[in-house]
């Protein structure tokens, strides 16, 4: 299965091999076009997953602020998700 991730028109990442947590799918990041990611100073804590890191996500003059995370550290029962990226808040996620 095939899972993309679109703001404004515009596909950020496609992954036949997301994982899913929680009803988000994180992809991998070789599987996201960085260059629509502009990382942010927000971070939150998860109880079982670790600390979250926080990106703007920016396409065709569209920008939702903290609409990408990932754990860069995760805890070692969430290892599968180690620097993978979900989306929310405006971004499309879905299965193609």
């Amino acid at each position: 299965m095939i899972v993309t991730a679109e703001l404004a028109g515009v596909e950020i990442a496609r992954s036949d091999r997301t994982v899913v947590v929680e009803g988000n799918h994180y992809f991998p990041p070789e599987d996201v076009a960085s260059e629509h990611l502009i990382p942010t100073d927000t971070h939150t804590r998860c109880g079982w997953k670790g600390l979250a890191s926080y990106w703007t996500v920016r396409a065709a003059g569209t920008a939702v602020v903290d609409g990408a995370w990932a754990y860069p550290d995760p805890s070692d029962s969430a290892r599968q998700i180690k620097d993978h990226l979900a989306f929310a808040n405006g971004i499309t996620v879905r299965e193609v």
